[in-house]
């Protein structure tokens, strides 16, 4: 579902798309993370996705109140505080994302798909 907002002029309507992608920009600004995963789950596997296609490593949904919902799966830095690095990226992603769009996010789901150590 798209996102309505009316206006005096008309209606603006937001693409789960486009959020997913400005989700993705913040997320992988956030100390920590690593990038988003993509995950087969025929075989199980885990592969972090490169920064063309971040918006396979999250889903957005809205809701017919215009709420957004955001799951995230993501890779995480080996060594940092899990709690943490989440606590950042949902009050990053909440701010910027409400700030952005003018719908409110009601819902961040993160899924941690792994652990990198950076070089």
């Amino acid at each position: 579902m798209k996102g309505c907002i009316s206006t005096d002029l008309g209606i603006i309507t937001i693409d789960p798309d486009v959020i997913a992608k400005y989700a993705g920009t913040v997320a992988v600004e956030c100390f920590g993370i690593v990038g988003m995963a993509a995950v087969n789950v025929k075989d199980g596997l885990v592969h972090l996705l490169k920064k063309e296609s971040l918006t396979k490593g999250i889903q957005v949904g809205i809701s017919d109140e215009n709420h957004i919902s955001i799951n995230f799966h993501i890779i995480v830095a080996y060594g940092v505080s899990i709690s943490a690095v989440t606590e950042n990226l949902i009050s990053n992603v909440k701010y910027k994302v409400e700030e952005f769009s003018g719908m409110p996010v009601d819902k961040i789901n993160i899924y941690i798909e792994g652990v990198r150590v950076i070089d």
